[in-house]
């Protein structure tokens, strides 16, 4: 811990905030440590319980830090959600202020098989490009993603590099802008090959959202696979009541 010297202008308990956030912005408190116990927090800052944990309640409430009951406090880790609008992962990086990398699996031109083909409107055996990636932020892998393209659409896709990379700035730059998507969710557990790439034990519960994406006039454009870790991954979403219900 940091010298508990603290700017005195500020409420004791917000200074307090401050220093542990800036511990926490510089690395010195990693994304997923566990913080020092309130009554040692309370000695090294020379503060009483009340105002330590105002200053919690602070760091929470600025989305740093998590409370677990039987635990303690914990550095929060990256979450990806989905804002109630079609954007890219790298897009949904960004905007929460982290940085989007990926691992790519497979990048690839391929033919399309029968499924694949009603799905995405065109002829069995018709060319695809598939793109298989490990999601990251901050270097933390959070999900697994498969997308399929008619070949067609984006002919320049093969040649980019996925690993920096947004496909959807991709598609965009060919002509092709995904415009809205049919979305579904399920818990699913992870496999083998699933849990080796994303660092985690074998049935770690995931979150399986499958989608077919398409273009302004309705053409599909992607069909992809894409599968989170529970507790990195949130799905926010707007929901309207039926006005037979009233």
């Amino acid at each position: 811990m940091a010298s508990p010297s603290l700017v005195q202008e500020k409420p004791r308990y917000s200074a307090i905030a401050d220093e542990l956030a800036r511990q926490i912005e510089e690395g010195v408190l990693p994304e997923g440590a566990q913080l020092l116990g309130e009554r040692e927090l309370c000695k090294h800052f020379d503060a009483s319980r009340v105002t330590l944990r105002k200053a919690l309640v602070e760091l929470r409430d600025r989305g740093l830090i998590e409370a677990d009951s039987s635990r303690g406090w914990f550095v929060c880790t990256p979450v990806v959600g989905e804002p109630n609008a079609l954007v890219s992962f790298s897009e949904m990086a960004k905007s929460r202020g982290l940085e989007a990398s990926s691992l790519v699996i497979a990048a690839l031109v391929r033919t399309a098989a029968i499924e694949e083909a009603e799905d995405l409107r065109i002829a069995p055996g018709s060319e695809l490009f598939e793109l298989k990636r490990v999601r990251r932020l901050d270097g933390v892998p959070v999900g697994i993603e498969h997308s399929r393209v008619p070949l067609r659409l984006a002919p320049e896709l093969p040649k980019a590099d996925f690993a920096r990379n947004s496909l959807y700035a991709e598609l965009e730059r060919a002509g092709a802008r995904p415009t809205y998507s049919e979305y579904s969710i399920q818990a699913v557990a992870a496999s083998a090959e699933e849990s080796t790439l994303l660092g985690v034990p074998a049935a770690t519960p995931l979150l399986l959202a499958q989608a077919v994406t398409h273009l302004k006039d309705g053409r599909p454009v992607e069909i992809s696979r894409s599968l989170f870790l529970g507790d990195r991954y949130r799905f926010q979403t707007t929901l309207f009541r039926s006005m037979r219900g009233r």
